[in-house]
C-alpha cells in the first residue's frame, strides 16, 4: 500500500499533468499505424500516468480513480482483441494478422488494412496499459515489502 505524498505542489501538478499525458498517449496509439509510436509506447504512457497518480495520491485514491480490477480487465480485453484480430484472417484463408482478409463490409483492401492496424494498435495499447498497472499493483501490494513506506 502506497501512502499519499504530502506535497501540495506534487498533488496539484500531477492531477493536471496525468490527463495531458493520457491524451497524448491516446494520440500516439491512434496515430501509431502511420507515424512513430503506437500501441506499446502509448500503453506505457497510459500506465505511467496511472502509476504517477498512485504514487502521489496514494493507493486508496489511486485505486478509486482507476481500480485494479479495471486494469486487469483492460489488459485482458486488449490481449483478447489482438488475438481475435489476428485469428479472423486465419479462418478466412489468410495469414495471422493479414488485415486485408478482415471481414469489413463495404471496405476495400486498403481500408481493411488501415482499420485492422488501427484496431491492433488500440488493442496493444490497452493490453500494455492494463498489464503494467497490474504488475505495479502486485509489486506494491501489502506483504511484498512495500508496506513500510516503500522500503523493503
Amino acid at each position: 500500500m502506497i501512502s499519499r505524498y504530502d506535497s501540495l505542489m506534487a498533488r496539484v501538478t500531477s492531477t493536471f499533468i496525468a490527463p495531458a499525458i493520457q491524451v497524448y498517449a491516446f494520440y500516439v496509439i491512434a496515430h501509431g499505424h502511420y507515424s512513430p509510436g503506437g500501441g506499446f509506447q502509448g500503453g506505457v504512457m497510459l500506465a505511467a500516468s496511472t502509476v504517477l497518480l498512485r504514487f502521489v495520491l496514494g493507493s486508496e485514491e489511486g485505486y478509486r480513480r482507476f481500480p485494479p480490477r479495471r486494469a486487469a480487465l483492460f489488459g485482458a480485453l486488449g490481449v483478447l482483441c489482438f488475438a481475435l484480430i489476428g485469428t479472423v484472417p486465419l479462418l478466412r484463408g489468410g495469414a495471422f494478422l493479414d488485415y486485408g482478409m478482415l471481414p469489413i463490409v463495404g471496405a476495400g483492401e486498403a481500408l481493411r488494412r488501415y482499420i485492422g492496424i488501427l484496431l491492433v494498435e488500440v488493442s496493444i495499447g490497452f493490453a500494455v496499459w492494463g498489464s503494467l498497472v497490474v504488475i505495479f499493483d502486485a509489486l506494491t501490494a501489502p506483504g511484498n515489502g512495500a508496506d513500510e513506506g516503500g522500503r523493503s
